[in-house]
């Protein structure tokens, strides 16, 4: 005769990721910026080059990150 076994708990689900959101102030490093422009990470420095995308501040020696309060202005901006 075998002994009954316990009931084994169920997996946890998967859940949908939290809708991301670019922060009204503060910060946005390069990786979380990159979700919200429709370029890649050359064309983003080609045009803070070019000086048709704000300018990152440097935040420390390995740091550099954008103003959120620059990336809604940018967003907004009308383009032909």
């Amino acid at each position: 005769m075998q002994a009954a076994s316990a009931p084994q708990p169920s997996l946890p689900t998967r859940q949908d990721p939290a809708p991301l959101i670019l922060p009204s102030t503060g910060f946005v490093r390069q990786s979380l910026l990159l979700r919200f422009v429709p370029f890649s990470k050359s064309t983003l420095w080609r045009r803070v080059n070019a000086g048709l995308f704000p300018k990152p501040v440097r935040l420390s020696a390995g740091i550099t990150a954008w103003r959120a309060e620059d990336i809604h202005r940018w967003i907004a901006e009308p383009r032909s």
